[in-house]
């Protein structure tokens, strides 16, 4: 059992959300804004939030960004809009997956769980690369001794390159591996989180190596 944050200014689609999500076993804390989101956040243990793109007061893009400062929590967003650009740029604040509307509150409830296993399933022990220590049990990542904020997505790209250190992976396999085979969006989303990834580690960055023609690996020994 999860606890779920739902955001959605429609009350009508918050409540058929909130069944579906109850049927699966989760527990839902309902928010009708931005502001009310945030407020939870702050005040209420979240496993997984849902979130509206066009909401009122604050909008999902910066409600999304904000979360990240404060958690690394998977999080999932609904939009009216299909444009690549708009999902690129909700990858680019910390979402893990995007769903259109119409959707199947069904294959909604099927993503949830995915990534709540996905997010629980952390093998035990410290693994280090340089100056990088991760430790799976707590989700934490210490750059040089100093602990660093990931988002959820980003911190299962690290943790997959750290427990497979020079292995070559393509964009398509890390798709399917982190994102999952069902997700709809583009290469360019392994892409954009490499990127933010590597600003993030610093100069230990460099670990993760860019193969042209052939995807990205895990070089432990630069």
């Amino acid at each position: 059992m999860a606890h779920i944050l739902i955001v959605e200014d429609e009350k009508a689609m918050q409540d058929i959300i909130a069944e579906y999500m109850r049927k699966g076993g989760h527990t839902c804390l309902t928010a009708d804004d931005g502001i009310d989101a945030l407020v939870i956040l702050k005040n209420h243990p979240v496993d997984l939030m849902i979130l509206d793109v066009m909401m009122p007061n604050l909008d999902g893009f910066f409600v999304c960004r904000m979360a990240r400062e404060m958690s690394n929590l998977p999080i999932i967003m609904l939009t009216a809009r299909s444009a690549e650009d708009d999902k690129l740029k909700g990858y680019e604040y910390g979402a893990d997956d995007y769903m259109t509307k119409p959707f199947s509150p069904r294959i909604l409830l099927a993503k949830v769980c995915a990534l709540l296993h996905r997010s629980s399933a952390a093998s035990a022990g410290t693994v280090h690369a340089g100056k990088i220590t991760l430790q799976p049990g707590a989700r934490k990542v210490c750059l040089a001794g100093q602990e660093i904020s990931l988002t959820h997505k980003e911190y299962e790209l690290l943790s997959f390159f750290m427990a497979n250190p020079g292995q070559i992976f393509s964009r398509e396999q890390l798709l399917n591996r982190i994102w999952g085979y069902d997700f709809a969006g583009t290469t360019r989303t392994v892409d954009t989180h490499i990127k933010t990834l590597r600003q993030k580690l610093g100069d230990e960055g460099r670990h993760i190596v860019t193969l042209i023609r052939s995807g990205y690996k895990f070089e432990v020994n630069l």
